[in-house]
């Protein structure tokens, strides 16, 4: 018997099983994804470790699942045993596992629990969906873009998933254990743009987050403990520049990851780290790995039409976030040969929200000064 374990790399956070994707019964060959894992930050499957036939589910859906817990046993000389549910081991009684619904064709579909859910609120019936997951299984992003075509929505409600419930979670104990302050700058997006289109001309595209992070990292030099945290007895100061970018999610919230070690990047390395990332992350592939170990938070949300906000730093291990509103022309007064003018320039508001604990109004006034000079100086080549 070939024993399924879940991974050890949890970052701390609390998972449970989302789905199995196989039966018992079912023959299995080697990475063979068998069971998705849902922390707060990510959905990851598990592959069988070994070919055979999935013998038992330990964990059932919904179970706490902590690292090196036991899943479930593969038999390798495929002789399937009856389905066990082990008191010792399972935290809590089985609950539903993946259903199955039948579709107007007669066909059965296999669903997840969130699939499900979602298929419950929109009135979606499964036979109209074609899954892209592996195998042609039915994912969470197949109905949201069913429903995106036109899909009638027949419910109201919206109910809690795990993420949105561990995101409500998170932002109160955010609020409640940190004092929050915000500084408000804007700054001039001109240069950025010039140095983007002269990159796109020779075929490297980047986007405004790629200099947001180079930026960033940057400006750490001059208020090092923007990149530290509250300690009891310290102002710890990260030894590397980790810098998280909100992704969003869609109705399913939002994940952080996490450009690893963005103070000694070029910018291209830096613009290619995100691409990964948003890819992986909007494809439901991110690792805790990809989540962990940030010191700092950008919230891009401008990309989304908002001008100004005051993000929560919703990480307990770090010190300041930033928020970057909306890029858009508008009419200000700059100093031209001396004298006053009004032009039209590229601009967006810039937030930085600290932990008033770790930093001061000077050290905040300092890093966003940096911050914005960097940008307004980039050099157009």
């Amino acid at each position: 018997m070939i024993e399924v374990r879940v991974p050890d790399e949890q970052e701390g956070t609390k998972a449970v099983v989302r789905a199995w994707l196989k039966r018992v019964g079912d023959e299995v060959a080697v990475n063979d994804p068998l069971v998705e894992l849902e922390t707060d930050k990510v959905t990851q499957e598990v592959p069988s470790p070994a070919a055979g036939v999935l013998s038992e589910i330990v964990l059932d859906t919904d179970a706490e699942a902590v690292p090196g817990a036991l899943l479930g046993r593969i038999s390798a000389d495929a002789s399937p045993t009856p389905f066990v549910s082990s008191a010792v081991e399972t935290p809590a009684a089985p609950k539903e596992r993946p259903s199955a619904m039948l579709g107007t064709n007669g066909g059965e579909v296999r669903l997840s629990p969130s699939v499900k859910r979602a298929i419950r609120q929109y009135g979606v019936d499964p036979a109209q969906l074609t899954g892209s997951g592996r195998g042609g299984r039915i994912t969470r992003d197949d109905v949201d873009a069913h429903v995106g075509r036109g899909a009638a929505v027949q419910s109201s409600d919206i109910p809690h998933d795990r993420m949105r419930l561990k995101i409500a979670e998170n932002m109160m104990r955010a609020v409640s254990e940190a004092p929050h302050v915000t500084a408000l700058f804007e700054a001039d997006f001109s240069a950025i743009a010039a140095h983007k289109k002269a990159l796109a001309e020779r075929g490297v595209k980047l986007s405004y987050t790629a200099y947001l992070v180079k930026a960033a990292a940057e400006a750490m030099a001059v208020a090092p403990a923007i990149n530290g945290r509250w300690e009891s007895d310290r102002i710890a100061i990260a030894p590397t520049i980790n810098i998280g970018v909100g992704t969003a999610l869609g109705d399913k919230g939002l994940v952080v990851p996490v450009v690893k070690d963005a103070g000694t990047l070029s910018l291209e390395a830096i613009g290619a780290a995100l691409d990964d990332l948003t890819a992986r992350a909007r494809g439901g592939k991110l690792t805790a790995t990809d989540v962990s170990g940030g010191s700092f938070t950008i919230s891009n949300h401008g990309v989304s039409g908002s001008l100004l906000a005051s993000p929560i730093i919703l990480h307990a291990g770090q010190a300041a976030i930033l928020g970057v509103g909306k890029l858009e022309k508008r009419v200000v007064v700059r100093e031209v040969d001396g004298d006053d003018a009004i032009v039209i320039l590229p601009m967006a508001y810039v937030t930085l929200t600290i932990d008033h604990r770790v930093v001061d109004g000077h050290q905040t006034n300092a890093w966003l000064s940096r911050f914005v000079a960097i940008l307004e100086s980039w050099p157009t080549s």
